[in-house]
């Protein structure tokens, strides 16, 4: 398992473009006016700016200077059709696919206007470039020993197929599955913004919340639109079913917010809906505003919502519901103070009772049982339940009632997480179980300093690098006894290249 750099299956428009060309750049065919590069920061912002930025890399290449060494022709071909500059054995193509472990989609259906707005733009980004300099307490290769297969061969069998949403591809964004508490009826969610409930093989529109919320983007894609959904575990009594989406930014203040000299990308808004029929479909009901959150970029939003199954009506744990909150993509783009801190909600894990009223903007209650509950501080976030995370993708619970959370990493590693109240999971001062430098090259892992145990960073209970995959997906404990050698065992997946694994 070597080195990489973390990339989801969709990246975004002017993808990998970092090695240079032995073609002199051709940018005098580039505009120079106020007015096209201001279009082209424009579409940038809402096309590529999720995944590239001009101080390193992040999902994929920092851009800076990149009409400098590489010509506007092969950019123009390949944002166009990547698959095929890779596929002719175009070396940058080839290389760029090497070091980034995916592919970019086809971006043909981007008009040639906002293209040469968009190299444009990246044509006045012309600041020095970084070059990596060898640095001995660099860890190349986290994890030398490959994960070795199984010997079990996985069948698959088609339930159901999810109408397209798009013309282009991706055709649909399915991002998450789960069930109506009771009776078990499983629905599907595509990001572009619809639910559906799976009647038999046929999926029926559930919930359209693209239409039932004026202000709904999915752009500029990867994890933004409908983010997620859970339904209340009583919710055959009280009809209420809980989502989250994104918004452009400034749509009202947000209950979350930072500094006004931090830019605002777009906002997460997590919605309580109610139903006086909650055997009907479609959903027919009201809604109402629990909080929002300013993100710095598309990237690592609000990623999921869920309820403790396990959790009893009286516990302490019942109709208590837990978020996961990335950060926002604030660290790859040069605001590293915004996570790992008790007085944001970035990078971490929440935990609120949206039936009670007693946070700062009486939306929703905060269980005395939290683990900061009681610091007595006014700035401590008393929604947190755990912190120190990129990207905590999906919530789950072991059979024996473990809160298991899989934390989407940067460069090199990709973990689950065994999620303790009030616990720090270290990001951005580690990945995984690595040291990395905050201000400095976060694409970079260190070993642990002898005396780590004074920073009381919880580690993984399992993890793997960029040779095995890029981005980890949620999964489930196997309760079944088909398959004897996998009870107990927690199965879970990898989001670019579709791999299996289980620990």
């Amino acid at each position: 398992m070597r080195k990489g750099t973390f990339a989801f299956v969709i990246i975004s428009l002017v993808g990998s473009l970092l090695f240079h060309s032995c073609t002199a750049p051709d940018t005098e065919t580039l505009a120079t006016d106020s007015l096209s590069i201001g279009l082209g920061k424009t579409a940038f912002s809402k096309n590529c700016s999720s995944c590239h930025n001009f101080k390193q890399d992040g999902i994929g290449p920092n851009l800076n200077g990149i009409t400098r060494d590489t010509s506007v022709a092969w950019l123009k071909r390949f944002i166009k059709d990547p698959a095929s500059d890779i596929g002719s054995g175009d070396m940058r193509a080839k290389k760029l696919y090497e070091q980034f472990h995916t592919m970019m989609p086809s971006f043909r259906a981007i008009g040639d206007t906002d293209l040469n707005r968009i190299l444009a733009y990246l044509n006045t980004q012309k600041g020095p470039r970084s070059h990596e300099k060898y640095d001995s307490t660099v860890i190349r290769n986290p994890y030398p020993q490959p994960i070795p297969l199984s010997g079990l061969v996985l069948g698959l069998e088609e339930i159901a197929e999810i109408p397209h949403s798009a013309a282009q591809p991706p055709l649909t964004r399915i991002n998450k599955m789960d069930y109506q508490p009771g009776k078990k009826d499983l629905f599907i969610m595509d990001l572009r913004g619809k639910l559906y409930s799976l009647a038999g093989k046929q999926p029926v529109v559930y919930l359209d919340l693209a239409a039932l919320t004026p202000h709904f983007i999915s752009e500029p894609g990867l994890g933004t639109g409908f983010g997620s959904f859970a339904f209340h575990p009583d919710f055959a009594h009280n009809g209420l079913l809980y989502t989250t989406h994104t918004e452009p930014a400034h749509i009202k203040k947000a209950d979350f917010h930072y500094a006004d000299s931090m830019k605002v990308t777009l906002q997460w808004v997590l919605t309580e809906w109610k139903t006086a029929h909650p055997e009907a479909t479609p959903f027919s009901g009201t809604s109402r505003e629990l909080f929002r959150v300013d993100m710095v970029s598309g990237i690592h939003g609000v990623q999921d919502i869920s309820f403790n199954p396990l959790a009893k009506p009286g516990g302490e744990d019942y109709g208590q519901l837990y978020i996961g909150v990335g950060d926002g993509g604030s660290v790859e783009n040069g605001y590293p103070f915004l996570p790992h801190r008790l007085d944001g909600v970035w990078g971490t894990v929440l935990r609120i009772d949206p039936r009670g009223r007693n946070s700062s903007n009486r939306q929703y209650g905060i269980s005395s049982h939290n683990p900061f509950s009681r610091t007595g501080d006014p700035k401590t976030c008393r929604e947190i339940y755990a912190y120190g995370f990129r990207n905590p993708h999906r919530i789950t619970w072991s059979r024996t009632g473990q809160l298991l959370v899989t934390n989407i990493g940067q460069a090199n590693i990709e973990s689950l997480n065994l999620v303790l109240p009030g616990h720090d999971y270290g990001w951005p001062i580690r990945e995984g179980a690595f040291l990395i430098n905050p201000l400095g090259d976060i694409n970079k892992v260190h070993a642990l300093a002898a005396n780590d145990s004074i920073a009381h960073i919880t580690y993984p209970v399992a993890a793997f690098d960029h040779d095995e995959g890029n981005a980890i997906s949620g999964g489930y404990e196997y309760t079944g006894t088909a398959t004897p050698s996998l009870k107990g065992k927690y199965l879970f997946g990898d989001i670019p290249n579709g791999r299996l694994f289980y620990v």
